[in-house]
């Protein structure tokens, strides 16, 4: 059985935290971020607000989307490196919010490759007939575990969420390959101890994630059967504008062909494909029919990528 993506949402909280701000408490500036990232702004969730209020908002545009209901859901997959708890799942706290009928619920920590982790668990869920809807969400507060003091790190994050519903399907449409890899030699290069804030080798990170990240994208494509010329966007983890236009250069494409919108959100980790798949479909970056290729890198470390036919 074949499954297909039936709804997007995305959720960001109101509060703008743009690089004028952090100049006014850290040893930095607007051209120094935007020269090294990209970013230019970044979204701060209030004090009360935890993973799983930014997904239920992202969460119920989704299956707003896909003209069903929370009742229809029958299993809720949430992608996060910063749960509402230890346990319960932040999936449970969702679930429970958005009213659904006792659905299989837990959370993937994956940091920033959670999303497309759980996009493939859907898939195989969905093959093995064991759900026809899946909900998986990628929902972040990074906010409450980056270090303010560290202007390497500061300047990066920020809290989101976006959602997608994928739904069993008898058509040519859906999750075509996935393909998905860890490496826990090197976690010394992106990390966060229980109850510390991150700490990043970023050096290290910036090679890793451009190698694995082509590698991954070139081996989801093979097993498709599709080549680069088949994609008619590629959607990847928003960590770095230096991250995502090296990757560009090394499968020789295009910028353009490459989505960014990590100058208004910044890097919002397991949360950031899903917004940028939503903000690519609103501004007409592809459409019904198209190939698409997801990928991301992240703390493990993990990374994978995914050819979609949406």
């Amino acid at each position: 059985m074949a499954c297909e993506l039936t709804g997007l949402g995305m959720y960001v909280p109101p509060r703008v935290l743009t690089n004028e701000d952090l100049e006014k408490f850290l040893d930095t500036s607007d051209e120094w971020i935007t020269t090294r990232t990209g970013i230019k702004e970044r979204r701060i969730a209030e004090e009360w607000e935890k993973a799983s209020d930014l997904g239920y908002h992202a969460a119920k545009e989704a299956i707003e989307n896909s003209g069903l209901s929370s009742k229809d859901i029958d299993v809720v997959i949430v992608a996060t490196s910063t749960p509402d708890m230890i346990f319960p799942s932040t999936a449970c706290f969702l679930a429970d919010k958005l009213k659904c009928n006792k659905p299989m619920a837990f959370d993937i920590s994956a940091a920033c490759s959670g999303f497309i982790y759980g996009l493939t668990l859907a898939r195989t869920f969905i093959a093995a007939g064991q759900a026809e809807n899946i909900l998986v969400v990628g929902s972040e507060v990074f906010s409450k575990i980056v270090d303010w003091n560290d202007r390497t790190t500061a300047v990066l994050f920020g809290d989101g969420a976006g959602a997608v519903v994928v739904s069993k399907t008898n058509n040519d449409k859906g999750i075509l390959s996935a393909v998905m890899r860890s490496d826990g030699s090197h976690w010394g290069s992106l990390y966060c101890p229980v109850g510390e804030k991150i700490k990043m080798r970023g050096r290290e990170t910036f090679k890793l994630a451009i190698k694995n990240m082509a590698e991954a994208s070139m081996k989801a494509l093979e097993e498709a059967g599709l080549t680069l010329d088949d994609i008619k966007l590629i959607i990847p983890h928003q960590a770095n504008i230096r991250i995502i236009r090296a990757l560009a250069e090394k499968l020789e494409i295009p910028e353009d062909k490459v989505f960014s919108n990590i100058h208004r959100y910044g890097n919002t980790s397991a949360a950031s494909i899903p917004i940028a798949m939503y903000e690519a479909k609103e501004e007409g970056r592809f459409h019904e029919g198209d190939y698409i290729l997801l990928t991301a890198f992240g703390g493990g470390l993990t990374w994978g990528a995914i050819v979609l036919r949406v």
